[in-house]
């Protein structure tokens, strides 16, 4: 105990082995032990007593659009790390759409780079990007540390992200499995989406992105996958028609993995104000019957885990035509509670949240330090005050965009302080300098 610098001390700290009374010992940005409640510490330990209050591992998403540089009028890096850090989230990884240049070649993911850097108040990643005449980048990408490489199956919404066709696919992925790495797919069939409606209802915009355009998809990756012996990852999935397939692919060894979002969780078709394309996204948000048998796939796991797709935009561009409004929802500073909102509801607890969306979030990027309160791991801290509620108001949210489809909800959860490497980087409403690191992939 000679090296503790540092104990949070808590009636509910939430430990790979469940949730109990504990003291977390730290030293040098690192959890050195986890304690019983009530031992003793050395004189020159700074202890700081959460009483009641729930001690999680810090939330690691690893589905961000930061847009930064080139759209960072969109979010950017400093609004979207103080966002995360109000959420309890202390590590994202970085789509590679939406800035400009895309992180698609060694060059851009350096201009990525300078960036963010200095400018992050909790630690980011960055994911490469797959496209149609890139497969020569895959690998210096590979090497340079970025965590894996997404792909669209289906247009992307910009113009320098082109999906990929099925043979596209077949040669990206071939290359990937060749060194190892992972892919990340948005899959939708593209022979299956129409056109939405031009108008203010949402049922025109949902039918036009059927369930079949993600079985579809899903079941191409799958087959590829298989062929190749792949390491791939289906991206925000919304369609509950997928899981058979998904459960049978994982029964025969695929390595797959899938993740949904608190949108799809929490969020349903039935309840879209006309014109309120702040719910607009792809894939859809659907039924409630839909998003019952998402909550039972998440507890069978089926579902491994939960990320935002956080996906901002200017106000300009949410217009109330479902048609040509931009989709996307902002969730990063409201994931942690929207989804312990319903999670509790629904008979879960905090350990089911921690291990969706930190957990198995950490284990699908291999961020080995991240992600569970454990000796040896980073001492990244969400201290979250589970019973105590709010009303979503977006004027007071950190994000660079005051949209969110969760304005005026009361939500369960609040997020009192947050912790990177031992170090408090936000408390009730309060920042500390950018101190945030950029990561690299390490296996």
């Amino acid at each position: 105990m000679s090296d503790a610098e540092l104990a949070l001390r808590s009636t509910r700290v939430v430990t790979p082995e469940g949730v109990r009374a504990a003291t977390v010992t730290v030293a040098a940005g690192t959890v050195t032990a986890v304690l019983p409640h009530d031992a003793p510490l050395p004189d020159a330990t700074r202890l700081e007593e959460l009483g009641d209050h729930a001690l999680l591992p810090g939330l690691v998403d690893t589905h961000v659009h930061v847009n930064d540089p080139g759209r960072a009028e969109w979010e950017g890096f400093r609004t979207a790390t103080r966002a995360a850090a109000a959420g309890g989230i202390t590590t994202l990884v970085d789509m590679p759409l939406n800035s400009l240049p895309p992180t698609t070649t060694t060059a851009h993911l350096d201009v990525k780079r300078a960036a963010a850097h200095g400018r992050t108040h909790i630690d980011v990643g960055f994911w490469g990007g797959a496209l149609p005449g890139n497969v020569k980048d895959l690998r210096p990408l590979h090497e340079a540390g970025v965590f894996g490489f997404k792909a669209f199956l289906s247009p992307s919404g910009v113009d320098e992200f082109p999906h990929l066709e099925r043979e596209q696919l077949a040669r990206s992925l071939a290359e990937i499995a060749g060194f190892g790495g992972l892919l990340i797919v948005h899959a939708e069939d593209p022979t299956r989406l129409a056109d939405a409606p031009a108008g203010t209802a949402y049922a025109g915009f949902l039918a036009s992105r059927p369930h079949a355009a993600e079985t579809e998809a899903i079941a191409q990756l799958i087959e590829q996958a298989r062929r190749l012996d792949a390491r791939v990852h289906v991206l925000h999935l919304s369609s509950a028609a997928a899981l058979p397939l998904i459960d049978a692919a994982k029964a025969d060894g695929v390595r797959l993995t899938v993740e949904t979002c608190p949108h799809y969780l929490t969020l349903t078709a039935e309840e879209v104000p006309d014109g309120a394309s702040e719910f607009k996204c792809c894939p859809p948000i659907r039924e409630a019957a839909n998003q019952d048998l998402l909550w039972q796939a998440l507890a069978d796991g089926t579902i491994d885990c939960v990320v935002t797709d956080h996906s901002p935009s200017t106000a300009d561009l949410k217009t109330p035509d479902f048609a040509t409004a931009w989709g996307g929802i902002s969730g990063l500073q409201l994931s942690l509670p929207a989804v312990w909102t319903e999670a509790r509801r629904r008979g879960h607890g905090l350990a089911d949240v921690v291990r969706w969306m930190s957990a198995r979030t950490a284990a699908l990027a291999g961020l080995d330090r991240k992600g569970a309160i454990a000796p040896g791991r980073d001492a990244d801290f969400a201290v979250l005050a589970p019973e105590e509620t709010f009303t979503v108001d977006p004027a007071r949210l950190q994000h660079r965009n005051p949209v969110t489809a969760y304005a005026g909800r009361t939500l369960h959860g609040v997020v009192k302080s947050t912790w990177l490497r031992g170090e408090r980087v936000y408390a009730n409403g309060e920042f500390t300098e950018p101190r945030g690191r950029l990561l690299t992939r390490t296996r």
